[in-house]
């Protein structure tokens, strides 16, 4: 299972990533914009995503992935326990990509290549 401490390490992995707090539980932000939060002792992480993608995550593995009140704006529940540290990162980075700046993103992405 992914633990808060690992979810903290792959989220602080991507540049300029800051961890902070949104209604006192965790978040991660870039450039001051929440891409994940972590609420305490849930078992979960909160992904901001597309509609498309989230659709597609919650269909094809709804014990992994499911809705919640704030899901119409593309925020993802991830259920720690059903996915792996990789997969997490893919969807961490899918999240991170799509609020930080588009140069910040050129960026990273020729470092990684």
């Amino acid at each position: 299972m992914i633990t808060a401490a690992i979810v903290r390490q792959l989220a602080l992995s991507f540049p300029e990533t800051e961890e902070l707090s949104h209604h006192g539980k965790p978040d991660f932000r870039v450039r001051g914009k929440i891409f994940a939060t972590l609420p305490v002792d849930d078992g979960r992480s909160v992904v901001k995503l597309t509609l498309g993608d989230q659709a597609d995550l919650v269909n094809s593995d709804p014990k992994a992935f499911s809705l919640n009140p704030w899901s119409k704006s593309g925020w993802t529940n991830v259920h720690l326990a059903h996915v792996t540290a990789t997969q997490f990162h893919e969807i961490l980075a899918t999240s991170w990509r799509l609020l930080a700046p588009r140069k910040l993103v050129v960026a990273y992405d020729k470092e990684i290549r």
